[in-house]
């Protein structure tokens, strides 16, 4: 199999690293791994090394003479060089909505974003949770309990087994769980199934190890 490089963040706070990087995981793609601790003086230098017409930003993917930035496009691409990976599910309607909620992530919950960082390392039950932020919580457990009644099956993932949603909504799931939010049956089934994935746990453990830290990140 030609090589795959795959250049990555800081793995306690880069949430964005963290969706292909789980995905390759998780459908036994063989990768190499770069990785740029973020918000230092010479991080945007060193990404701009791989990706020199990119936006300086990680994720990047690089496969022989082509580099892909950015996570949703790193997955198009994914999903044509290795569609024997069947990175998504179901029939059409299921891929739609799964491709939907995709974007949804993509491009939304800015609130959640800014006041609930991603840190694996830290637990920080109790933070204040705005109007804004709960309505990012709220909408994204309406996604997870639409799609596991829909499309999943028992104590599984959003449509029925591990899909590009599930690695899309990943960082969620570890903001959740950093923070103490509170979940119902399903959402809780939901974010303790991703958890549990081995390589979620080897990311997490990596990210235990790390040793740097960024101060906004850190609440």
């Amino acid at each position: 199999m030609t090589s795959l490089t795959l250049i990555i963040g800081n793995k306690n706070y880069s949430s964005w690293s963290l969706r292909p990087w789980l995905a390759m995981k998780q459908f036994n793609l063989p990768f190499s791994e770069i990785r740029i601790p973020l918000y230092t003086p010479a991080a945007t230098a060193q990404i701009r090394q791989y990706c020199p017409f990119g936006n300086g930003k990680v994720p990047i993917l690089i496969h022989e003479s082509r580099i892909v930035w950015d996570s949703l496009a790193i997955f198009e691409y994914l999903t044509e060089m290795f569609p024997e990976r069947s990175w998504w599910s179901g029939d059409y309607a299921a891929r739609a909505t799964a491709r939907s909620i995709c974007a949804e992530m993509h491009s939304g919950f800015l609130a959640l974003r800014h006041h609930l960082p991603m840190n694996c390392r830290a637990h920080l039950p109790g933070q204040e949770i705005g109007s804004e932020v709960q309505n990012d919580i709220d909408r994204i457990t309406t996604i997870w309990r639409d799609c596991r009644q829909t499309y999943g099956t028992g104590d599984t993932f959003l449509f029925g087994r591990f899909t590009i949603a599930d690695a899309m909504f990943a960082p969620v799931v570890l903001r959740f769980r950093t923070y103490g939010v509170s979940l119902d049956a399903i959402c809780q089934a939901y974010a303790d199934c991703v958890l549990a994935l081995p390589a979620m746990q080897e990311w997490l453990q990596t990210a235990a190890a790390e040793t740097e830290e960024i101060t906004a990140f850190e609440q």
